[in-house]
């Protein structure tokens, strides 16, 4: 038992924190990591098979080498799997994953096939060495186990220092804490290799990715918080039986020009992950001023007169005034700007004819750009009562004409571009 207290104590926690996990998930429909899954299901076996190995190493006499050795096979093989799941956990949180970068995919994952093979590779030249306290194992396994650690450890410490714009506010203390308290154990077990510290680094990886991004409780929140404010929104589309299922389309189509441009180098200062989630969440209510505007207007099923127009324009600034007004005691002023901009601007032209004050090119913010080619979009490829929903390829070509006049040429590109995930979209 004095060999692995650690190890149980540590596999307590590990089961502990799966349990709390899958209890308050199984009860919402909150959305789930697939690595963090991953990684709930390596790092408890990496946590097991190091308790086990610790007791086995520890009675050769009793253990046969073969089966002292799949032990430690099975603990290097998890151990890895646990470094490598991790990694790649914070690589879509900071980076994310492109289907278009496949070459790219395929090399963040190449490091851990190699370091599995050599693992599977060298387990026979696995030694027992006899320290002052206990004996402990060494050789090409246990070397390469190391190697492959600080390798990831390095992808995620370079990372967060190159990217570190991309994590929002609130994660990027977590982060490096995780990374400094386990890049300190992995030293302390390389000097201290009789100590048999290893189980450690599994268990603050769960549990530092568990509280600073998994946690159902804040997820939760969050949901609650999505759902707040696209119910707000409903009470104006719910208004206009001309523009059925308009937020849910233009806020995919948003999300798809906002996972574009996060992958292009001209845009990467400004797409961190606070500022995606807040421009996602902002979508929803670019038309929230329509809440002041006649029914009459709303809803008629012609075309509008001069005099009708006026007033429908005023549904853009409307809408800046009523985001100004309900989120002004919000916590969250970015959140709030970017809301009052897009509801404000994404009627404004890339130059300069469009309301309600003229802006042109980059005086309208990125993001009211970006929902201008939503907006624009769906509005024209949907039925309305005084028309049918034009032809698709005329929609794609309104988007193209209005390149440079209408809209920011480098969105209405990356938009058009993108075609057949617009269709995807549109479709669901």
């Amino acid at each position: 038992m004095q060999y692995f207290k650690l190890q149980i104590g540590c596999l307590i926690v590990t089961l502990y924190i799966i349990i709390t996990y899958l209890r308050a998930t199984l009860k919402t429909k909150i959305p789930c990591n697939k690595f963090f899954d991953a990684l709930m299901i390596v790092a408890p076996w990496a946590v097991f098979f190091d308790g086990l190995t610790a007791w086995t190493v520890n009675h050769l006499e009793i253990i046969p080498d073969r089966l002292n050795k799949y032990g430690h096979l099975l603990f290097f093989v998890f151990m890895d799997l646990t470094i490598i799941v991790t990694s790649l956990y914070m690589y879509d949180q900071i980076v994310g994953f492109c289907k278009e970068h496949k070459k790219r995919n395929f090399l963040l994952f190449l490091p851990g096939i190699i370091s599995l093979i050599l693992i599977f590779a060298g387990i026979n030249q696995l030694e027992y060495i006899q320290g002052k306290t206990t004996f402990y194992s060494m050789g090409f396994s246990v070397y390469v186990c190391f190697v492959s650690l600080f390798l990831h450890y390095g992808i995620i410490l370079g990372l967060v220092v190159t990217r570190h714009k991309y994590l929002a506010k609130d994660k990027k203390f977590g982060t490096v804490s995780i990374i400094v308290i386990v890049g300190i154990i992995l030293i302390a077990q390389i000097i201290f290799p009789e100590i048999l510290l290893s189980s450690i680094c599994p268990t603050i990886l769960l549990l530092g990715i568990y509280v600073d991004f998994e946690n159902p409780a804040i997820k939760k929140l969050t949901l609650y918080s999505d759902n707040m404010v696209e119910g707000f929104a409903n009470l104006v589309e719910n208004r206009d039986s001309n523009t059925g299922g308009h937020i849910k389309r233009t806020r995919a189509y948003v999300n798809l020009i906002l996972q574009k441009m996060r992958h292009d180098k001209r845009y990467q200062d400004i797409m961190n992950k606070d500022y995606l989630i807040n421009v996602s969440n902002a979508a929803p209510l670019h038309d929230i001023g329509k809440i002041a505007t006649p029914d009459h207007i709303l809803q008629k099923p012609g075309k509008l007169t001069d005099e009708e127009f006026a007033i429908m324009k005023k549904h853009a600034s409307c809408g800046g005034e009523i985001i100004q007004n309900t989120f002004k005691n919000l916590d969250d002023a970015e959140f709030e700007k970017i809301a009052y901009e897009v509801a404000r601007f994404h009627h404004e032209k890339y130059n300069g004819k469009g309301y309600p004050q003229g802006l042109a090119g980059e005086q309208i913010p990125l993001h009211a750009r970006i929902m201008a080619v939503a907006d624009v979009f769906d509005a024209v490829s949907q039925k309305r009562c005084y028309r049918d929903a034009m032809p698709l390829d005329q929609c794609f070509s309104i988007i193209e004409k209005g390149s440079g006049t209408d809209f920011d040429p480098q969105i209405a590109k990356i938009f058009l571009d993108s075609k057949d995930e617009v269709v995807r979209l549109m479709e669901r």
